[in-house]
């Protein structure tokens, strides 16, 4: 298993608010990380703010396509206490979307 590591401050700055690179990551690592069963450290050190749309176009899709189990395959390193909160909301409305997941299962889940 290969862990790919996508600094995300060296194409956005200290404010992570593209999101057209956030697809871009998505389908260029995410996607095929997730398939071929390694996973994607996305890291946001340097990073002091992002936009709940950045993550929205990084993370939402996949984890409604794949469920938790794609947080199997995601890690998020060198967030500061804002963008883990709006992680963990993007998180929690995309896995409560799933058909036959109960708000409160996906709640414990992205914890």
């Amino acid at each position: 298993m290969m862990n790919i590591i996508v600094k995300v401050a060296t194409k956005t700055g200290d404010f992570a608010e593209n999101k057209d690179f956030a697809a871009k990551v998505r389908e260029q690592f995410i996607r095929p990380a997730l398939a071929a069963g390694n996973v994607v450290t996305l890291d946001f050190s340097d990073v002091s703010l992002t936009t709940q749309s950045f993550l929205h176009a990084l993370i939402s899709d996949v984890l409604r396509r794949h469920g938790t189990k794609a947080l199997d395959s995601i890690e998020f390193k060198g967030c500061n206490r804002n963008i883990r909160g709006l992680i963990e909301t993007v998180v929690q409305y995309s896995l409560e979307t799933l058909p036959g997941v109960p708000p409160t299962e996906a709640r414990n889940e992205r914890t």
